[in-house]
């Protein structure tokens, strides 16, 4: 029996329509998770199955991890996910990218006057069967929003974060292409790690190869959560691709 997930009707980009929900950040907010979707779009094995959500958060230019050095910056953060579900900053001071833990700390929180913070939602395409993909080569989904495009044909400074729930069942792969940190902890445990500001590159998760690592086993559920930031010009992909059939409605 072939399983099922939501398919979304709306597809983030640089151009079209976008819907857009701003969020009231009223202050340093160390717990803002992406909810699923209300409603359950499809039942699998029992499960209602859900729209992932995405959260973004506009930045300016001006901040000290954005438009600076270039290259690869791997080992940015702590191979577990600290106890508010946000990524911990690993190195003891700056690195070639980030210049320290409080920069990297405004990433994925609400800093009033730092960043402003927007929802999204995020649809996978079921294309070829069993395979769920979204995939934006020109990923600008705050164009015009938030601190604006600073003089820019688009707004490039931002980072967004996804959070799912699923049920292992042996076999899965998730794989992530895109510009520029991405950081996916599965079970809470860093799974992948594209950290720098770098052109598009590409890492694949194999649940089963990594089911150790992990800690995982087929039959039980898990968080899966995404981290991912665009800090600097001039091109911004995003191709998040699984064979996860199913984000768990909580």
């Amino acid at each position: 029996m072939r399983r099922a997930v939501i398919v979304g009707v709306l597809v983030l980009g640089a151009c079209g329509s976008r819907l857009a929900t701003q969020v009231d950040g009223g202050g340093d907010d160390a717990g803002t998770d992406a909810p699923l979707a209300d409603s359950p779009a499809s039942i699998v094995d029992g499960q209602a199955c859900g729209a992932l959500t995405v959260v973004l958060r506009d930045f300016q230019a001006s901040h000290p991890d954005f438009e600076h050095a270039l290259g690869d910056d791997r080992g940015l953060v702590q191979p577990v996910l600290g106890t508010d579900n946000k990524p911990v900053y690993a190195p003891a001071g700056a690195t070639t990218t980030v210049s320290g833990a409080t920069s990297f700390d405004q990433w994925y929180r609400d800093v009033p006057g730092v960043n402003m913070t927007f929802t999204q939602p995020l649809p996978l395409t079921e294309s070829p069967p069993g395979t769920f993909t979204f995939d934006d080569q020109t990923f600008f989904p705050l164009d015009g929003l938030g601190f604006g495009n600073e003089g820019n044909a688009d707004n490039f400074h931002f980072t967004s974060e996804i959070h799912g729930t699923f049920t292992y069942r042996g076999g899965e792969v998730f794989q992530f292409v895109g510009d520029d940190d991405v950081f996916v902890f599965v079970n809470k445990r860093l799974a992948l790690d594209l950290g720098g500001i770098h052109g598009a590159e590409s890492q694949t998760v194999d649940f089963d190869a990594s089911a150790g690592q992990l800690g995982i086993t087929p039959g039980m559920t898990y968080q899966l959560d995404v981290f991912h930031a665009e800090r600097h010009t001039t091109q911004s992909t995003f191709r998040m691709v699984t064979t996860i059939d199913c984000f768990i409605i909580q």
